[in-house]
């Protein structure tokens, strides 16, 4: 009898963590894995969802390769936001996607910056003297062999016939906003970011834009994860979709698809 009653304790200790469990998720918002180029402009979505009386969402940024494997490694999260399609179809290749939540989401262009007081100029253009632009320093970038804004960056200098002249001297940076800082510390003379980036920086400028033709399309795919439990994500996820939802990202300067 007594490890009858001791099992029943330990069953209802069990039921009320898990009960706890549930309504401490329920006081939080959604879970949300986003691109760490989405930082500013998904925090003031959080905040107008927030504003709505619903409970704020709690937002996780880094570079997309990151947070797949953290959803494929377990993550309790609950909606993905990649900055390409391949991230996003690695991880519904792993069948951790809840079928039919999958939505292109948003876009973005791709531009060469420098310091904000730099003087340099460039015409960006097939054969541009990039790497005489560089000097002695680096060429910032997320990593061209797995970060989408590094990739996309890659395949631009690619086209243009400049990547084997730079190749060599490319800073390598975890994610597009680490890229980002490397320049804005002066610690590389040039950089390639997404548009929206260099727009929430008063430490860069922009030098050009590299032509849409030159990378594969930008596109930052949203959905739900299998595992989701948060009550909320499928009212959140439509949220973002709405057209009041991308207007908060146009006004970051992400054009919306």
């Amino acid at each position: 009898m007594k490890v009858r009653s001791f099992l029943c304790l330990l069953l209802f200790a069990s039921a009320l963590l898990s009960g706890a469990a549930q309504a401490q998720a329920q006081r939080r918002g959604p879970l949300v894995l986003a691109a760490a180029s989405l930082q500013e402009a998904m925090n003031d979505a959080a905040r107008a969802w927030a504003a709505r009386r619903h409970a704020a969402p709690v937002l996780s940024f880094a570079a997309s390769p990151a947070l797949a494997r953290q959803i494929e490694a377990g993550a309790p999260a609950d909606l993905f936001v990649s900055a390409d399609e391949a991230w996003m179809d690695h991880v519904a290749g792993k069948g951790l996607l809840r079928p039919g939540s999958r939505a292109d989401f948003l876009t973005n262009r791709l531009v060469l910056i420098a310091p904000a007081r730099s003087a340099v100029t460039l015409r960006i253009a097939r054969g541009f003297p990039l790497a005489r632009a560089l000097g002695k320093g680096r060429l910032a970038m997320a990593d061209p062999d797995a970060v989408p804004a590094g990739k996309y960056g890659k395949a631009a200098l690619a086209a243009l016939g400049v990547w084997g002249s730079v190749e060599a001297r490319v800073a390598r940076a975890e994610n597009v906003r680490a890229a980002l800082a490397l320049v804005e510390r002066g610690a590389a003379p040039l950089g390639v970011v997404y548009e929206t980036d260099a727009r929430a920086s008063s430490g860069v400028r922009i030098v050009g834009v590299f032509p849409s033709g030159t990378h594969p399309p930008i596109v930052y795919p949203l959905a739900i994860l299998r595992d989701a439990r948060h009550p909320e994500v499928e009212d959140f996820r439509r949220f973002l979709l709405s057209r009041e939802g991308k207007a908060i990202f146009a006004r970051r300067g992400f054009p919306v698809r």
